[in-house]
């Protein structure tokens, strides 16, 4: 493989699909309310918030793995901050997964608006704590050095730069 633990190969997606996830949202519900889809077209958005919760639970499962190699480099009290950040966020997305299922399923078509409008609320809770997570993550990395227990000591911190002739520094 790539050589790269699988942790930050996984969390990018979760998080690209939470910043997705009201777009999508948004626009299946408008266009729904326009008469351009017809209801099965939020099947779209069942399908999205569903990779963005099953991505998300593997990264998170992922990080559970690294942990124990990344906790000799990173504080312990950041990497519980990490953790607690990232579990609201799966199970949040989780919980707007089955919501989103309540608009091809109701018969009411008000219901099913509604319906669907609240999952879109959710959405925006779920991006909000994916930003939470994502950033705390970010620290871990650029703050506390986590990549530092895949490679040597200061190969992840310290950038790479060629020596250029033309270079007046």
């Amino acid at each position: 493989m790539t050589g790269l633990p699988l942790h930050p190969q996984l969390v990018h997606l979760p998080l690209a699909l939470a910043v997705l996830m009201p777009l999508i949202a948004g626009g299946a519900w408008f266009a729904i309310a326009r008469g351009w889809f017809r209801q099965r077209g939020w099947s779209l958005v069942v399908a999205g918030q569903a990779m963005l919760f099953a991505s998300g639970f593997l990264a998170m499962r992922s990080g559970e793995a690294d942990e124990e190699r990344v906790e000799d480099v990173v504080p312990h009290a950041a990497l519980e901050s990490h953790e607690e950040a990232a579990e609201p966020f799966v199970w949040a997305g989780g919980i707007v997964l089955l919501l989103s299922v309540a608009p091809l399923v109701l018969r009411n078509a008000r219901a099913a608006r509604t319906a669907a409008l609240a999952c879109g609320a959710g959405t925006l809770v779920v991006l909000g704590l994916a930003w939470r997570a994502g950033h705390s993550g970010g620290e871990l990395v650029w703050r506390h050095g986590a990549a530092a227990a895949y490679g040597a000591a200061g190969d992840a911190t310290q950038p790479v730069r060629e020596k250029d002739e033309d270079d007046d520094r």
